[in-house]
């Protein structure tokens, strides 16, 4: 028996039909998870024991209409999420996401396998960055993340995934099975919610229009209150005068509880599916071409770079004097070419590992394939090592930012992956993104607990009062420091003289600091006021 078969519900064989003469037409019940269902006879529409034509018959349990429930009180706290400022509220989002899927599949699912808790100590980590930090670019990239990461690790539980984690085609199941866990079971909340044997034959026909005109009627009135308040004062008067708190924010609380209710079935059918799941046709196969294509891009690529890192070594070890006479200028040759050049060494990865991947390993061409992959590691290699020295030129005469110190960040990475594919030329048969993928996950939750805006803030203060102290002209982007970066920034702004003045760009003045650092203050406590918004960086800021 399969790993799938085993996992799903054991099948029980169709009852004979008693007496068929007498009940000649039978309405057959489509599988449903590996459930058969014969021929029930004497039945339809209508008739007791018989799904209706819009709802097949489901395996539903006393629990799954308790879970009807909580999933539209998550699809509330999504809907909600989704209009609230960035903080505590998605942190609690992804808790409760977790809280639910615990509680509709167990706990054995979630944690039998070790790559699992893996990625749910990584999941709740993330998610609890947004009531940590309050930087905007790291929360916008934690939830995309997050995003792809949550359904991946919700998708793996189900036994119709058969692809393991570090296969790439993997994401290609994954989608596959999310598409059918999201739309194949949407008509199970209706069957939970309402029981076929608790209801009788005229109401069960009347249960989707039921649903369909509810949710048709919030919006028509969710939309045309507001028009009608606009079109007629004296009609928006007579509703404030019923003091109802409801109507201030009345189309508001009206289109939340419909997405609410259009959300709903989809993720409970998301969660369905993974109790229920539906066998794909199979993992596919891999295909292995002649290798000849990948040593010709290999061998254009060494020659290319060899040269490149040649032209970049006259130019280390000639000094200025050396770019003077080619008509450069050593600052502009510093602080150029360390973006391009990381994105050069992606391209480098992506065609040594296609090599690797798709050859043919056997003769001679996979031998010297494997001898130029290595040669243009070792190239990559030496030109992050050059991107990183050109950034540490810019960066001792500008200072550090936060791009720049990602720049960092991706070149490390970078360094790390390429060091994974040599591993894979000595172990051509396992598997890069076993090890690519782990990297990427812990080096993200490296970075996450980095200070970046502490240090970026730190390091202009700092330039800015030692030219200050030499006599200098200082230099400083205060606007940036404050706005752009996290309120983390806000403890070595107030190092420098609050009655210097400097450009806010919110308002185009001259404004002193001080008054620029109240404001940002004041923006705190407003997050600190409400628990959606609430986040360690703004209550620490708030009370400074």
């Amino acid at each position: 028996m399969s790993e799938f078969e085993n996992a799903l519900p054991a099948e029980g064989g169709a009852k004979p039909a008693q007496n068929p003469e007498n009940h000649p037409q039978t309405h057959e019940t489509p599988p449903v998870s590996g459930t058969e269902t014969g021929p029930v006879p004497g039945a339809g529409p209508g008739r007791p024991g018989e799904p209706l034509p819009w709802r097949p018959e489901a395996d539903i349990t006393g629990r799954d209409k308790v879970f009807t429930l909580l999933t539209g009180c998550f699809c509330l706290l999504l809907v909600n999420t989704a209009g609230w400022p960035w903080g505590m509220c998605d942190t609690l989002l992804f808790f409760a996401w977790y809280l639910l899927l615990l509680g509709f599949t167990g706990r054995e699912p979630l944690c039998r396998r070790r790559e699992s808790r893996v990625l749910l100590g990584v999941n709740l980590a993330l998610a609890a960055t947004f009531a940590l930090t309050s930087n905007p670019l790291f929360r916008l990239w934690n939830f995309m993340a997050l995003a792809l990461l949550v359904p991946l690790q919700a998708l793996s539980l189900s036994a119709g995934a058969l692809l393991p984690w570090w296969r790439p085609a993997m994401l290609w199941e994954r989608f596959l099975l999310a598409a059918w866990g999201l739309f194949g079971n949407l008509w199970v909340p209706l069957t939970a919610a309402f029981p076929e044997r608790e209801r009788r034959e005229e109401r069960n026909k009347r249960t989707l229009p039921l649903v369909l005109g509810t949710a048709g009627a919030l919006a028509l009135v969710a939309v045309l209150v507001p028009v009608l308040m606009s079109a007629d004062a004296l009609f928006a008067a007579s509703l404030e005068a019923l003091r109802f708190p409801s109507l201030d924010h009345l189309e508001e609380c009206l289109g939340k509880l419909f997405w609410t209710l259009a959300l709903t079935p989809f993720v409970f059918s998301f969660l369905y599916s993974l109790r229920h799941p539906r066998p794909l046709s199979g993992s596919l196969p891999e295909k292995r071409t002649d290798g000849l294509s990948f040593l010709l891009m290999l061998a254009a690529l060494d020659g290319l770079y060899l040269l490149f890192l040649a032209v970049q070594s006259a130019g280390l070890f000639g000094g200025p004097e050396y770019l003077a006479r080619r008509g450069v200028s050593y600052a502009e040759w510093a602080r150029s070419g360390f973006f391009q050049m990381v994105g050069v060494t992606v391209v480098n990865l992506t065609v040594t590992l296609a090599g690797l991947t798709f050859s043919r390993r056997e003769g001679r061409t996979w031998t010297v394939l494997r001898l130029l992959s290595a040669l243009l590691a070792g190239e990559s290699l030496l030109l992050l090592a050059s991107a990183a020295w050109r950034m540490t030129l810019y960066v001792s005469a500008y200072g550090l930012s936060f791009k720049r110190c990602m720049t960092y960040w991706g070149m490390v990475m970078m360094a790390l992956f390429f060091l994974a594919a040599l591993w894979k030329l000595q172990k051509p048969d396992r598997s890069f993104c076993r090890l690519a993928f782990p990297l990427a996950l812990a080096g993200w939750l490296v970075i996450n607990c980095v200070p970046l805006d502490y240090l970026v803030a730190k390091d202009q203060v700092d330039r800015y009062l030692a030219c200050d102290a030499r006599g200098g002209t200082p230099n400083i982007s205060v606007s940036y420091l404050l706005y752009d970066l996290s309120y983390d920034t806000l403890p070595q702004l107030a190092r420098l003289d609050s009655r210097l003045t400097f450009l806010d760009w919110r308002t185009g003045r001259e404004e002193p600091l001080g008054e620029m650092l109240e404001r940002r203050r004041e923006e705190a406590r407003q997050d600190c006021a409400g628990w959606q918004s609430w986040s360690l960086s703004a209550c620490i800021a708030a009370g400074g």
